[in-house]
Order: structure tokens, then C-alpha cells, then sequence
């Protein structure tokens, strides 16, 4: 019946291979909590030892997006399994939760076990700077539904939170203080624009383009920043009024979500470095800055809002935990989002 079904294009084998060299990467994101190991036909995570008094578990699922276009072109696997990890965990962190486990879901054309552990291998790294184990996964091999290179991510997190304390933007208020902490780059977003730039001005993703000093393709790949610990930290002395995860859709789409209804964001461009792949794109691509802010991050990947007395040391928190972070707006009584020089 194997052999019938490798005719098919599906390779039992290969899977049994890959989950073999996955092992080694997937004991690495290991926790206390864990019952089992890999391989059985769910995972299971003992909460009992958690000291909540009203624990709320806080779930978030999400992909890497076109993002793996340019990894297949490049043939470089290892990364995108980072953004994978972050796109899901950042979203569950905006609501003031810690990362629990994680799950993946990766399909294929075809299953070549060494590109499959390259993936796991970026998966398990993010969750270990996010604290998550990961406990499960599927690999679907799927001839004529992709490409024989080709291949798509999905994630799925869990995490945890106190039932107080989680952070639903309802303590926002006009004149809180907005801090920006700085994106590793691109992040996992707009990649579909960045791709039909790349070939709109012929682009090359093997070439070294000042001010770089690595081929385009592996700055565009600079996996997706994971705030877990920077966030974590800020946690345990500031109150957080609110936090905006800056992906699709950048600061228009995403700052709104962090306030209530009635309250509008005022932003003062130029408060923030801007990172060089984006002065490298508007110069190439000849975009306007104003376009960008409703695209991509723009060098901010998290915002959190926080009262004016307490923005300083929320700063000063940040600035210990390693990340580069600015006061970058405010809360204000106008709704939208307002953009000052």
C-alpha cells in the first residue's frame, strides 16, 4: 500500500524520516508541563501547578504569508519558522498573556525530510525565546495542491493569563503615552507589495545593494521579532493600558485596535529610526513614507500605551531588556489616527 501511495506522490517514509530529525529540535521548547513526547495523536499540557486565581487561556492562530515565496527562492528554510512562532505569539502577548505551547502545520508539495527539519528547527527556536513548548504538529504531504517546492505555514498558540490582568485596551485614556519598540525589519507583512516591487524594478535577492552588507533576500528575511520578554518585563512593574501588535495593515489598521472607540491615536513621525530596508525600498521603489505607515510596521513591531508618569520607566525597562524603544504618540480624545512632523 506504501508503495502504491509513493506512486501517488506521497512518501510515508520521508515523513517518518522527518519527524526522526524534527526530535532533537522539538525537546529543545520542552517544559515541566509537558505529559509525553511527540508522537502521539494529540498534545498534552498539565495546567495544575499554575497558581491563577482566575486564569483565562488566550489563544491566537496565523501564518508567515508570501513571506515563503522568497525563502523557497532562496532556498533558505531555517527562518521562517521564527515568523511563524512570533506572528502568533506577539498576538497573544497584546493581550497580556504568556505563551504556554505551540502547534505547527506545515503542507507541502513535497516531503523532503532535511527541508522539513530546517522549518521545525526555526518553529522550535521561536518558541524557545517565546517560552513555549512545542507539543504537536502535522506534516500534510499534498502533490497537486503545491508544487513540488513549494510549502505553507500555520501556527497555533496557547497561552495564559490572569483574568484581571489581561489587557483589552479599556483603561486607555486621552493623554497616555505611546511607546514603539523597534521591528527586526519587515517583519512577516507585506510581502506580496515587497515581491511585485522586487520584480516591477528587477530587483536580484542575490545581490549585496548599499547600505547592506548581506544579500536583499536574507535582509528581507530577517525573521520577525518576538516580544515576549521585553513585554513580560514591563508587565511586572507598569501597568499597560494597551498594546498594539504593528502587522498587516501597519499603523492605521493596527494602533486603533489597542483604544477604545471613542479615542484616536496622535503619532509624530521622525520620533523612531527608520530602518534601512525601508529607506532602501522607498528609494528604489520611489513610495511615499505616508504609504508605507498603512503597509508595513515601519520600525515599530509593538506599541504599548502606558500613563505619561509611568513612560519614562516603561522606558527605561525596555531599554534593559535589550530592546530600542521610543515615546512615539499619544493617546487622544480625537478618533483615528493623526500623524504629526
Amino acid at each position: 500500500m506504501s508503495e502504491l501511495y509513493k506512486q501517488a506522490g506521497v512518501d510515508v517514509e520521508a515523513g517518518y524520516r522527518a519527524v526522526d530529525l524534527m526530535k532533537k529540535h522539538i525537546n529543545r521548547t520542552n517544559r515541566p508541563e509537558v505529559i509525553g513526547g511527540v508522537g502521539a495523536f494529540a498534545g498534552l499540557f498539565d495546567l495544575s501547578s499554575f497558581s491563577y486565581k482566575e486564569p483565562v487561556l488566550v489563544s491566537g492562530t496565523d501564518g508567515v504569508g508570501t513571506k515563503l515565496k522568497l525563502a523557497i527562492d532562496m532556498d533558505q528554510h531555517d527562518t521562517v519558522g521564527i515568523d511563524l512562532v512570533a506572528m502568533c505569539v506577539n498576538d497573544i502577548i497584546a493581550q497580556g498573556a504568556q505563551a504556554l505551547f505551540f502547534l505547527d502545520y506545515i503542507a507541502c508539495g513535497k516531503n523532503e525530510p532535511e527541508k522539513i527539519e530546517q522549518i521545525v528547527k526555526g518553529i522550535a527556536d521561536g518558541c524557545v525565546e517565546a517560552g513555549a513548548a512545542l507539543i504537536g504538529g502535522e506534516t500534510a504531504e499534498m502533490p497537486g495542491m503545491y508544487g513540488a517546492e513549494e510549502y505553507d505555514l500555520a501556527g497555533f498558540v496557547v497561552g495564559i493569563g490572569e483574568k484581571s490582568k489581561l489587557i483589552s485596551g479599556a483603561d486607555v485614556k486621552a493623554g497616555d503615552s505611546i511607546i514603539g519598540i523597534a521591528s527586526s525589519g519587515l517583519h512577516s507583512n507585506g510581502f506580496s507589495l515587497v515581491r511585485r516591487l522586487i520584480d516591477q524594478h528587477g530587483l536580484s535577492l542575490d545581490e549585496v545593494y548599499a547600505p547592506f552588507d548581506r544579500p536583499l533576500g536574507e535582509i528581507l528575511l530577517e525573521p520577525t521579532k518576538i516580544y515576549s520578554k521585553a513585554v513580560r518585563a514591563v508587565q511586572e512593574k507598569i501597568d499597560i493600558h494597551g498594546i498594539s501588535h504593528i502587522t498587516g495593515g501597519g499603523f492605521y489598521e493596527n494602533l486603533p485596535r489597542a483604544v477604545p472607540e471613542d479615542l484616536g491615536v496622535r503619532i509624530q513621525t521622525g520620533s523612531w529610526e527608520l530602518p534601512a530596508v525601508y529607506e532602501f525600498l522607498m528609494e528604489k521603489a520611489q513610495l511615499v513614507f505616508e504609504d508605507m505607515l498603512g503597509v508595513f510596521n515601519t520600525g515599530i513591531g509593538m506599541a504599548l500605551i502606558v500613563s505619561q508618569e509611568e513612560a519614562a520607566e516603561t522606558m527605561t525597562i525596555l531599554q534593559e531588556a535589550g530592546e530600542r524603544a521610543w515615546i512615539i504618540g499619544e493617546v487622544t480624545d480625537k478618533t483615528g489616527v493623526e500623524f504629526t512632523a
